[in-house]
């Protein structure tokens, strides 16, 4: 199992011990799901956010199988290795979970944390073979920093359907998965989370735009600007903060 030092966390504050940071992370990825719950971004069984353990590199934190977003608190989530074992708590593993967030953790090092849902709009927008075009500031964000998995092949439980979105992904922020959804990943829980949130909402401006008309396109030298200022890792991390502190006020008992 990989193990190493938990780095200085700048952007977040000061540097925190592996056991500090796995229950920031944890807490965070509580409180994440709960936001999606809040969002209507459930779907039965489906969806799930993950979490590297930030001392076991191969191993990633997620929510049991079967268990509403809405009701996640922090000792709900279980730990997984990389061959698929529950190895702290006492639920399962939802197969697609693993085999869609063991690969994409692995193709992508500098990832901490990964977002997926059936979200509506997302699934919507992703019916429709597109990228999201920059017709909105927030949208922006994902310019050129997205792709798009043009094939659909049934429910992801084979990990070479896995290793397919890892690759296609690639060292983007995000990846719309033809007639599923939308994935998204971050250098924190935070940003992966606020990623998925705001591209949903991408996804939902886009279909009303042209649904009413044809959208305007902001130009490709100013896309690529506001995808500076909106689309960095900082902003996605601080643009978190504010949803953190309403769940959390709300709903306290996520963090039992």
């Amino acid at each position: 199992m990989a193990t190493t030092e938990v780095p200085n966390f700048t952007m977040d504050g000061p540097e925190r011990t592996i056991d500090e940071e796995r229950l920031h992370r944890k807490q965070r990825l509580a409180a994440s799901f709960r936001l999606f719950g809040k969002f209507g971004f459930d779907e039965g069984v489906a969806g799930h956010i993950t979490a590297r353990d930030p001392e076991l590199l191969d191993h990633f934190w997620v929510n049991p199988f079967g268990k509403s977003f809405k009701q996640i608190c922090v000792s709900d989530l279980i730990l997984v290795s990389h061959t698929g074992e529950v190895v702290e708590g006492d639920a399962m593993v939802n197969g697609a979970a693993f085999a869609i967030h063991s690969q994409v953790h692995a193709a992508r090092p500098d990832v901490i944390a990964a977002a997926h849902s059936h979200s509506i709009y997302g699934k919507s927008w992703s019916a429709l073979a597109r990228t999201l075009d920059p017709i909105t500031q927030d949208s922006c964000a994902f310019y050129n920093d997205h792709a798009l998995l043009d094939d659909f092949t049934g429910v992801v439980l084979d990990l070479e359907e896995g290793k397919r979105i890892g690759t296609t992904l690639a060292d983007n922020k995000a990846v719309i998965l033809r007639n599923h959804g939308l994935l998204t990943v971050g250098h924190s829980v935070e940003e992966a989370t606020w990623w998925f949130i705001t591209m949903e909402r991408s996804c939902q401006a886009q279909l009303l735009a042209e649904a009413a008309g044809t959208p305007v396109l902001i130009d490709d030298e100013v896309a690529a600007h506001t995808a500076r200022q909106v689309g960095s890792h900082a902003a996605g991390l601080f643009s978190f903060r504010p949803l953190w502190d309403v769940i959390t006020a709300e709903q306290p008992d996520l963090f039992d």
